[in-house]
């Protein structure tokens, strides 16, 4: 367990006898599930085996980035009221980032808020989204450009979902893993590029490391005005691709966007804040081999420009990034200019390109 200010993290049992106790405890009015369609058919099966004894209602929502927007909100908000919810029921979100970002967002908001209850189903969700009580949606192409802090009541974990996933959503969760042992711990670095199969790792250690960095850097900032924007490492640029991916003949998943931002943001490191140019191949070259390559060239650069222009990070009209300034230290608020984020752009279609390495 991994207690926070107001909750915990909790690796569940196979039957989930912590949720259950709570919500044996809490009473709640009314138990409402929200799922996607991946979740609702591989992962509620096991959940509802284990609630027997508490009936739920059920909301399915389209699954994808692409659908964590205001229309899907209101689907749930509709729902909600269909099922007579008050501001004593609970609403267990069942999935991944997308799933528990925008739940908690809808029930922190509906009725003025009511309990949530995250229970994240895939590596990111667990090892990223479980932890720091930021909720929100996407608008207009920006991430998480809508959205509130809002703890949930408590978070379980269950590594028997991973069996379910896809293994682009193993690698797209390492990504986050990555950027925590790159931010603070050189350690964790050197121990992360000594595994090989993700399919084969036990990940329960490895959650619990970088749950562990992650809930030292949001207990110290929780609403992120400072050493938490180290957390935005490889997101600045990674969020404006992946956005514009969708668009794409090659849509990205959240932690291959990143993966490639993480990229990019290495080589901002080295012309900006001093990351050796070793360091700069060693993290290029890691990540490289493990994610497929990416023709930038179908993203037009302006519009990639443009949504860096809109990043909620950035403060009075200068692009504001974390970079590093050596593998497991940080800076924060670094500005770049158009003419130095197009050069790391083009570092990475050069460096894909003579590259034969990736899944």
């Amino acid at each position: 367990m991994i207690s926070l200010q107001d909750y915990n993290i909790l690796f569940q049992d196979a039957e989930f006898n912590d949720l259950k106790q709570q919500l044996a405890t809490a009473n709640y009015s009314k138990i409402i599930v929200l799922v996607d369609q991946h979740t609702a058919q591989d992962c509620l099966p096991i959940l509802a085996n284990a609630l027997q004894l508490f009936p739920f209602e059920t909301i399915p929502v389209s699954a994808g980035e692409q659908h964590k927007n205001i229309a899907t909100c209101q689907q749930i908000w509709q729902a909600l009221l269909t099922v007579k919810t008050d501001r004593k029921a609970v609403l267990i979100n069942l999935g991944g980032g997308v799933i528990g970002d925008m739940g908690g967002f809808c029930a922190s908001t509906f009725k003025r808020g009511f309990d949530f209850i995250q229970i994240p189903t895939t590596l990111l969700a667990q090892v990223d989204a479980s932890i720091g009580g930021k909720l929100g949606i996407d608008f207009g192409l920006v991430k998480n450009s809508i959205g509130l802090f809002k703890n949930p009541k408590n978070v379980y974990c269950h590594p028997d979902f991973f069996k379910t996933l896809p293994q682009a959503e193993l690698y797209s969760g390492f990504a986050e893993i990555i950027k925590h042992a790159l931010i603070t711990d050189v350690d964790y670095w050197q121990q992360l590029q000594a595994l090989d199969k993700l399919e084969q790792v036990d990940w329960n250690p490895i959650i619990e490391q970088s749950l562990h960095i992650k809930k030292s850097i949001v207990e110290q900032d929780p609403f992120e005005k400072n050493v938490r924007k180290s957390l935005n490492f490889g997101h600045t640029i990674g969020h404006a691709i992946e956005s514009l991916s969708w668009e794409s003949s090659q849509p990205l998943l959240h932690g291959e966007a990143v993966a490639l931002g993480m990229i990019m943001e290495a080589f901002l490191s080295h012309q900006l804040t001093g990351l050796s140019v070793e360091e700069l191949d060693q993290i290029s070259q890691f990540i490289l081999q493990l994610y497929p390559k990416y023709d930038l060239k179908q993203l037009n650069q302006t519009a990639i420009l443009g949504l860096i222009e809109q990043d909620k990070k950035n403060e009075q009209g200068q692009i504001c990034f974390t970079l590093l300034k050596q593998i497991g230290q940080f800076k924060i608020n670094v500005h770049a200019s158009q003419d130095q984020i197009i050069a790391a752009l083009d570092y990475y279609t050069k460096l894909a390109d003579n590259n034969n390495h990736g899944r």
